[in-house]
């Protein structure tokens, strides 16, 4: 496939759009009836985790979280050791990012090359219907800080050291979700590409929206990474989880950063863990700023099934592929659900 350079319309940053003052969603915006978003009443939410259980009470812990991977692909992890003044800090600065004057956001306009940048569409498919938000997305691993936001002025330090942070809670992980399928602690971290993983970040922005039940923030899909780390809005709800074929909307925890597997996690465990489709719904009375922390393979790497994991009982169900590729499905046709993933498996 050639490389995309540029998008296929004129981009409209649905932050203007929502400023003006519109009472009706842009006809780009409108989700086909089945789908636009649903409530289901219920009392359900993603699976807790204490951190501290890895230590005080391993087993139990492991055993949670292994139950989470494999029945939700979600969790909410809480006693992470991320400082809760470091949390705050990268909500507030996106939030002022967010709320500059538009020139100045513009100047870091994003094509979908690469999409490092500020931009408000997934995908390069002409006519598209396109969700209701915002973004910056950058890279942490490979850097390019010439690429970060230079305002407001502390942005790239404080996302210097909120990224460690999330590099050392990756590896942790790794080497529980490893330990967990039977393997060596440090299997899955190697397969990612050992100390060399690729780690970037988007910014979400979603603004109010005056026609909420036509439309999404973002619409359903699975992340085709490795595994993403969400630092959800404070005050305002909306992610939902796909489970058992309903919506389940998040209510976060307190401090907590929510995990979730990604598609190149189900192929390296064979399909012992699950990546799950997710969206995020708007609203009409508050916006929402939220941090999706994606902790990947390195570009070049070949992922497949891991060995171990396979047997004549227990065939791979994917073959291998490199991870840029992949990647480049959601870059060009936007979010679609498990598709990309599902349409790999192998009929045998």
């Amino acid at each position: 496939m050639g490389s995309i350079v540029d998008w296929p319309e004129p981009v409209v940053y649905v932050q203007s759009l929502s400023e003006s003052g519109t009472l009706v969603v842009p006809d780009q915006y409108i989700k086909p009836p089945p789908d636009r978003p649903t409530t289901w009443l219920t009392d359900m939410n993603i699976p807790v985790i204490d951190m501290t259980g890895l230590i005080s009470s391993r087993e139990e812990t492991m055993k949670q979280v292994f139950e989470a991977c494999r029945e939700w692909g979600f969790m909410q992890l809480v006693n992470h050791g991320v400082k809760t003044e470091l949390l705050d800090g990268a909500r507030d600065i996106w939030q002022e990012f967010f709320h500059a004057p538009m020139e100045v956001k513009k100047k870091y306009a994003n094509s979908p090359k690469t999409y490092e940048g500020f931009g408000s569409r997934l995908g390069v498919e002409k006519g598209a219907t396109l969700d209701w938000s915002d973004y910056y997305y950058l890279n942490y691993h490979p850097n390019c800080h010439t690429k970060w936001p230079a305002h407001p002025p502390h942005l790239r330090d404080i996302m210097e050291e909120y990224s460690k942070e999330i590099l050392r809670l990756g590896e942790v992980l790794l080497k529980v979700f490893s330990i967990n399928l039977g393997l060596e602690e440090d299997c899955l971290q190697n397969a990612f590409g050992g100390k060399h993983i690729g780690a970037c970040l988007r910014a979400n922005f979603y603004p109010k929206c005056p026609q909420p039940d036509l439309t999404l923030g973002l619409s359903s899909h699975s992340d085709p990474g490795g595994m993403t780390f969400l630092l959800p809005d404070k005050r305002v709800t909306g992610l939902q989880v796909r489970k058992d074929d309903q919506w389940i909307t998040v209510k976060p925890v307190h401090n907590a950063i929510i995990l979730n597997i990604g598609d190149q996690l189900q192929v390296l465990s064979n399909a012992k863990y699950k990546s799950v489709e997710h969206r995020v719904v708007v609203n009409p009375n508050e916006e929402r700023v939220s941090l999706a922390y994606f902790y990947n393979p390195r570009n070049e790497m070949l992922i497949q099934p891991i060995s171990e994991l396979v047997t004549s009982e227990s065939p791979a169900l994917y073959p291998p592929m490199i991870f840029e590729e992949y990647r480049r499905f959601i870059r060009t046709k936007g979010p679609q659900g498990k598709l990309q993933v599902e349409s790999l498996k192998s009929t045998r």
